[in-house]
């Protein structure tokens, strides 16, 4: 399903997170494993901007933890939250410029039985859309699904053909986006940054 998919340019990710964000809905994110590959549509994301925005990593400024987010864009940046799971950001802008774009929800594409398995979901239901929707359906839960971690995958291109680890577009075409504030957070709550493909069933939250 994803063999005739192309990677992202880099100029895709060379812009404002906000533009990034919109348009990356319906994306895919790749992970290849020797010679099967694991993938989900991205259906939710949230933009972090500069030093502007408090909930951003990079409004504490240049670090040795959040350098991903000032250097070239199309990279991954991935953290560590709460003690409990990584979330998967790619980075936008020129480099110097902090910004990027996590991903929040995969709607589940190829790889799904490697996806439950790593996600430790044994009796899961193929045929059942709710239990599709526990693949992939937060932050947290796709980096599970794809063995996204820090040590793994930090700094690493997904523009790149070498990578195992890729963003692509297979022309899907996204009918309607809807926008909101983005989730669990305290600082810049208010900011309308979340983007969702209106009316799918594998967001995170309605």
């Amino acid at each position: 399903m994803t063999r005739d998919a192309k990677l992202l340019r880099r100029a895709f990710f060379n812009r404002d997170p906000r533009i990034v964000s919109r348009e990356l809905l319906g994306k895919l994110i790749v992970r290849r494993e020797g010679r099967g590959q694991l993938a989900g549509r991205i259906v939710e994301v949230e933009a972090y901007l500069g030093a502007g925005d408090l909930a951003a990593h990079a409004a504490a400024g240049h670090t040795a933890r959040n350098a991903v987010l000032f250097g070239p864009p199309g990279r991954a940046y991935v953290y560590f939250i709460y003690g409990v799971h990584y979330c998967l950001n790619i980075s936008c802008l020129p480099a110097g410029d902090a910004g990027c774009v996590l991903i929040r929800a995969l709607e589940p594409v190829s790889g799904i039985a490697d996806m439950a398995k790593a996600r430790e979901l044994a009796d899961i239901d193929f045929t059942s859309m709710r239990d599709l929707r526990k693949l992939a359906s937060g932050p947290g839960k796709l980096c599970e699904a794809l063995g996204i971690t820090r040590s793994r995958d930090n700094d690493k291109d997904m523009l790149s053909p070498e990578s195992d680890l890729q963003v692509v577009s297979d022309g899907f075409r996204v009918d309607e986006v809807a926008v909101t504030p983005r989730i669990g957070i305290t600082k810049s709550a208010e900011m309308p940054l979340r983007y969702v493909i209106a009316g799918n069933h594998f967001l995170s939250k309605k």
